[in-house]
């Protein structure tokens, strides 16, 4: 029978016979830690309800283009954790960070070399790498997906009919020595959405809603793990505070002004230009 004391040793008992034991264990879990919960804070009914009305305000947020229960994932430094357990980074293995509420239209295949950005707006930047593996090997043809905020901190999905659909975005084919390059404008810090619950609850909670500048890098090739990451601004607002929680200090470069009229001609690139060199190290299949 339910009760105060043994709630949740009753309710995880109807659960103990869920045929998969991995959904089983999850389950039971869940219910533990939320029983702990309501308990350790001593929630009130009102409280309670409040939650609910906030998580279905949630739900009715999220459309084709919009996923706030992601950001809220996010805000909570819940999607980091899950996205650190299940990518640990080995062997010197570039460190994984999160995929955040932007990727979702799927980036335009583009050449070595091709330019990014399709509005000529900001700071032009060259950015270059070259994906190895973890025996220093490296990766050719491997797929190099970019995405990121313009200069003002704004991507081209929060700005419909201002500027071009697909704006800062881009699905590279890295060379036979797994070496990538594009041009793009240096990106600036932006603060998350905020005319949603997730911004309601920021501001409940007298948090900034700001994450610092970067660029999203996605790796992936035949036989190794897929790298989801970032490539951060160093000196950018917010690296120490990110909304997120999505920095990692592995991951953040210097942008390096470059005064060179020639290397300029050779990269189609004005002079001077920024320029940050990002190598990256994936992790073979079945890899430590």
């Amino acid at each position: 029978m339910f009760d105060e004391e043994h709630s949740a040793e009753v309710v995880a008992a109807s659960f103990a016979g869920t045929p998969d034991p991995r959904l089983r264990e999850i389950l039971t879990a869940l219910v533990r830690h939320t029983h702990a919960f309501v308990k350790d804070v001593g929630l009130t009914g009102e409280e309670w309800a409040a939650g609910v009305r906030f998580l279905t305000a949630t739900g009715h947020t999220c459309d084709d283009v919009r996923q706030e229960f992601i950001l809220l994932s996010d805000v909570l430094g819940v999607s980091m954790l899950v996205e650190t357990i299940g990518n640990r980074a080995v062997g010197g293995s570039t460190e994984s960070t999160v995929e955040g509420p932007f990727h979702q239209v799927a980036s335009p295949v583009r050449a070595l070399g091709d330019s990014i950005d399709l509005v000529g707006d900001g700071e032009p930047c060259l950015v270059t790498g070259q994906v190895h593996d973890g025996d220093g090997g490296p990766v050719p043809g491997a797929a190099v997906d970019v995405w990121q905020a313009d200069a003002e901190g704004f991507y081209d999905v929060q700005r419909p009919g201002e500027v071009p659909p697909r704006n800062l975005r881009g699905l590279f084919t890295a060379d036979a020595e797994g070496r990538f390059w594009f041009r793009t404008v240096v990106p600036r810090f932006y603060p998350i959405p905020t005319d949603g619950p997730v911004g309601e609850l920021l501001r409940a909670a007298g948090r900034h809603p700001y994450r610092a500048a970067h660029i999203h890098v996605q790796v992936s090739a035949p036989g190794v793990r897929t790298l989801t990451t970032h490539l951060f601004v160093d000196g950018s607002p917010y690296l120490d505070s990110d909304a997120v929680f999505g920095v990692k200090e592995s991951l953040v470069r210097e942008f390096v002004t470059v005064d060179d009229p020639r290397r300029a001609e050779r990269h189609g690139m004005p002079n001077p230009f920024r320029h940050v060199d990002f190598p990256i190290v994936v992790r073979r299949d079945g890899g430590g």
